[in-house]
C-alpha cells in the first residue's frame, strides 16, 4: 500500500529543493511570501533557452497551489509577457496544456517549470515573436 504524503510535507520538500536549487536547469522557484504558512503562493523563474526567441530573457511566473494540491494541478500564470501557444492573452497557462490536463500527484512545481521551458524550445514556440523585453501582464 502506497503512503500518501500530506500536502504540507510535500510542499515543504518542494520548497527545500527550490531553495537549494540547481540553476543549471534554467528554472527556480520559492514562496512568494516568506511567511505563507499555507504554502499556497509561489514564484517561479525561467531563464529563456538558448537558440530561441526566449534566449537571454528571464520570465517570472506566479504559481498557486490550492488546498487540493498535489492531487490537483496548480494554477500557473506568467507575470512577464510571453507569446506561447499554451499561454492565454492574460498570461495564464491554459489548463488544457498536457502537463496540467494530465496532472499526476507525483508532478511537482519543478516539473511544471521545466516542462514550460522545454515547451519554449518546441517547433511551435521557439521562433514566435515575443513582446518587448520586460513587459508585464
Amino acid at each position: 500500500m502506497a503512503v500518501v504524503v500530506p500536502r504540507s510535507f510535500r510542499l515543504l520538500d518542494e520548497l527545500e529543493k527550490g531553495q537549494k536549487g540547481d540553476a543549471m536547469s534554467g528554472c527556480s522557484w520559492g514562496l512568494a511570501i516568506d511567511d505563507d504558512i499555507t504554502l499556497t503562493h509561489w514564484n517561479g523563474t525561467i531563464f529563456g533557452p538558448p537558440g530561441t526567441t526566449f534566449d537571454n530573457r528571464i520570465y517570472s511566473l506566479s504559481i498557486t497551489c490550492g488546498p487540493a494540491y498535489p492531487d490537483r494541478c496548480p494554477e500557473v500564470r506568467f507575470n512577464t509577457q510571453v507569446n506561447m501557444n499554451m499561454v492565454d492573452p492574460s498570461g495564464r497557462v491554459k489548463p488544457e496544456w498536457s502537463p496540467l490536463s494530465n496532472w499526476r500527484r507525483d508532478y511537482t512545481i519543478s516539473d511544471i517549470l521545466n516542462q514550460i521551458r522545454k515547451e519554449m524550445t518546441s517547433g511551435a514556440n521557439r521562433k514566435l515573436p515575443q513582446p518587448a523585453e520586460g513587459a508585464s501582464y
